[in-house]
């Protein structure tokens, strides 16, 4: 079937809740994908952080065609290999104690409110609690991590949202100490801002908001869903900060293409928080997603890929650098490791984008005039080269 063809087939079923680029893709190979005509785009989007060891990994396809002929999925009445497996390795690689395997990103959001509402109801059995989450932020589309995403915009069709939420500003601590009360359980944020237009957080910022949940036993929620799994060049953010998190979220490049998710508890928290009969999952943490889980962190290590985001980040930061000089519609990059942005004066981010398409190039924005790079951790600086062609090519032709 024609491209044209197939899209106007599959928007006759499906809803419209996105506006998808006029491409059908067909397969992928390394760090580029091709479409149903053979075109070859170089990807820098990575499926949104997904795809962290690109594409055709033999290691990974090998382990989970195995899994398939052996067990896909029991439910969680029972336990499997791939489930001790994976959840032994995400915890060694977090620093966390224990772990609940979830289908996506939000599911693991809804998870860890749930168990930060539940550790503040053991200790005084009300039912009143707040979260201050922050503005910008974005934590998915149920209506759980909606109600703490800071966007007015993604909100306002759906409410009433969850009550108990209070916003402060990212990277603002008094902010933050405004919002406090004696009925505050938890402060919700992503290590690094990632919709809201590519914000790491401030040393001193996240440091302070750790002293202020020790000191008044708040949990501290870090969400890494897209920062996470070694995309700064650690395997989590948050250990790049002198700060303890209580409960961390994590998905995206977890899985690197299955939907999996997972929320991670300290000691203390997941001792005093869910019990059997509190939260659940029909499909979270079966064999097929774990055998998955359980092969990216062996190719992490067996291919030292930690080692290879530090040493090719400070290249792709050179070249943005590069651009931002170069360009005076660039206002300035922000971002840690293989996780950058571009910030422009106008915004054109979405033009751009669609121009990057034309030109073989997938690349993803964060807001209206935010530009965001989160290629699979597994570029070359051939293909920083490649990117940087490409853009500046759009550039000029604008």
């Amino acid at each position: 079937m024609e491209m044209k063809e197939s899209i106007m087939e599959s928007e006759e079923y499906l809803l419209h809740t996105y506006n998808r680029y006029q491409v059908v893709f067909d397969h992928g190979e390394g760090v580029y994908l091709y479409d149903t005509e053979g075109k070859k785009y170089l990807d820098f989007c990575a499926g949104i952080a997904v795809q962290a060891l690109g594409y055709g990994n033999k290691k990974y396809d090998t382990a989970l065609k195995s899994q398939i002929d052996k067990l896909l999925h029991t439910s969680n009445y029972f336990y499997s290999e791939p489930l001790r497996e994976a959840a032994k390795k995400v915890i060694k690689a977090s620093g966390m104690s224990r772990v609940f395997f979830t289908n996506s990103g939000a599911e693991a959001i809804e998870g860890a409110i749930k168990a930060a509402r539940k550790y503040a109801y053991l200790k005084d059995k009300k039912n009143d609690h707040e979260i201050i989450a922050m503005r910008k932020s974005f934590h998915g589309r149920s209506l759980g991590a909606l109600s703490v995403t800071g966007n007015e915009h993604y909100q306002e069709p759906f409410k009433p949202l969850i009550g108990g939420i209070k916003f402060a500003q990212y990277n603002d601590i008094e902010s933050v100490k405004a919002c406090l009360s004696d009925r505050t359980c938890a402060i919700i944020l992503e290590t690094i801002q990632g919709e809201g237009g590519i914000y790491p957080a401030e040393d001193a910022f996240i440091e302070e908001i750790q002293r202020i949940c020790d000191e008044r036993d708040i949990l501290l929620i870090l969400d890494e869903i897209q920062c996470g799994m070694g995309r700064t060049g650690t395997m989590y953010a948050f250990s790049q900060y002198q700060v303890h998190p209580d409960i961390v979220t994590t998905a995206k490049a977890l899985g690197c293409g299955v939907p999996v998710g997972a929320f991670l508890l300290n000691e203390k928290t997941a001792k005093n928080s869910l019990v059997p009969g509190d939260h659940g999952t029909t499909y979270g943490g079966n064999p097929f997603v774990c055998q998955a889980v359980s092969t990216v962190f062996d190719i992490f290590e067996e291919d030292h890929i930690l080692e290879h985001v530090n040493e090719i980040a400070p290249y792709l930061e050179q070249k943005l650098d590069e651009l931002v000089e170069k360009y005076e519609i660039i206002a300035e990059r922000r971002g840690r490791g293989l996780m950058q942005g571009l910030e422009f004066a106008e915004p054109v981010a979405g033009k751009i984008v669609a121009k990057a398409v034309e030109n073989g190039l997938i690349l993803i924005t964060a807001g209206t005039n935010v530009i965001r790079f989160v290629p699979p951790l597994v570029i070359e600086k051939e293909h920083v080269d490649q990117m940087a062609e490409i853009f500046e090519k759009i550039l000029k032709s604008m």
